[in-house]
């Protein structure tokens, strides 16, 4: 069996990056309505998209640190 880098072990795995419970609760206590399963997973890979823009925009200022404002496109109102 061929050794994997950690990376693409771990972009093998698609791991779930949201609370579901918490997501769940709140989407309950704001409009009283259930949620699918389904959203937890394609909350995550929204997520995952966001981080990886986010990280490109951080390397491109030459940091190894993801700031907030690395999100810059994701958090205007």
């Amino acid at each position: 069996m061929e050794n994997q880098p950690a990376t693409a072990a771990a972009s093998d795995k698609k791991e779930v990056l949201v609370v579901a419970s918490k997501l769940k609760n709140y989407i309950r206590e704001q409009s009283g309505m259930n949620t699918s399963g389904a959203v937890v997973e394609r909350l995550s890979d929204l997520i995952r998209s966001m981080c990886d823009r986010a990280i490109e925009n951080a390397k491109s200022d030459g940091r190894k640190t993801v700031m907030d404002r690395d999100f810059g496109l994701f958090n205007r109102a």
